[in-house]
């Protein structure tokens, strides 16, 4: 899947596309739900063929998929082009929720403003039970970039975001739930020390942010710093991503920036603390 997409976005370097496969989920449900990530993902119309292809689903049931979300109204066929495309009715779907984050958009001003300022790629992510999810990304402008995906998943055990989104809850809670990713995880060399997690989430407490390189993505790492307020009661965190030697050699610039853009932020904590 990493070559296909690659091909079809004009990329060279795609990060993850395998964040969109969901385990242990209704297929019918995931099939429609990657849909739509797909599109978020392209930006543009696609024909059932490339559809299939990038999903790696049987082309047969992707016509019937896709003609039932056109009956639905959430996708758009185009005739001359042999093309779908979603229609309006998706992009005011969730509308209601974290208004501050869609409908005021100040959480994206903030990101789009430390995208500008850091030109690296930059995400927010939330919670979803063991792992931390991209749900928005603001790409790199620069031609010679890493794509990223939006709906990737990473552990919260592994990850620069999940290292702040565990920084917020207790020790023990944290050794628990490492004892139990680590007990899923069939590759020994995978499992994380409990140690040394311990460790990096001291690091995020006591700095406010937390850095990682060449963990999850050879040569590539992350600078992570939670918003200072929930947002509809939930904690998000903000990612900065790039080059390992770029975030190393220019670490104390980008975490100023951070700093200084989440200082200024002041969506009020709706379901409070």
């Amino acid at each position: 899947m990493q070559l296909t997409l690659r091909r079809a976005l004009g990329e060279r370097r795609v990060i993850d596309s395998a964040g969109f496969r969901k385990e242990g989920v209704v297929k019918s449900a995931a099939r429609v739900l990657m849909v739509l990530e797909l599109f978020d993902v392209l930006c543009r119309e696609a024909s059932v063929t490339e559809i299939a292809e990038l999903l790696t689903f049987p082309q047969s049931s992707t016509s019937v998929l896709l003609r039932s979300m056109v009956a639905l109204g959430y996708l758009k066929y185009n005739k001359s082009t042999r093309a779908y495309i979603p229609t309006a009715k998706v992009s005011l779907l969730g509308l209601w929720l974290n208004g501050p984050v869609l409908k005021d958009g100040e959480v994206l001003q903030v990101m789009e403003r430390i995208n500008r300022q850091t030109d690296l790629c930059t995400v927010l992510a939330a919670r979803n039970r063991t792992q931390a999810q991209y749900i928005h990304v603001i790409q790199r402008r620069s031609a010679d970039r890493t794509f990223v995906i939006k709906g990737v998943l990473r552990s919260l055990i592994a990850s620069s975001v999940g290292y702040c989104f565990l920084a917020d809850d207790g020790d023990a809670e944290i050794k628990r739930l490492a004892v139990r990713i680590n007990s899923e995880e069939p590759q020994a060399e995978e499992r994380v020390s409990l140690a040394a997690l311990m460790a990096e989430i001291a690091r995020v407490r006591q700095n406010g942010y937390a850095m990682t390189t060449g963990l999850v993505t050879r040569d590539g790492g992350m600078i992570s710093m939670p918003l200072p307020v929930r947002v509809g009661g939930e904690r998000l965190v903000i990612g900065v991503g790039g080059l390992s030697d770029h975030l190393i050699a220019h670490k104390d610039a980008i975490v100023a920036i951070m700093r200084d853009e989440m200082r200024g932020f002041s969506v009020a904590d709706e379901a409070g603390d």
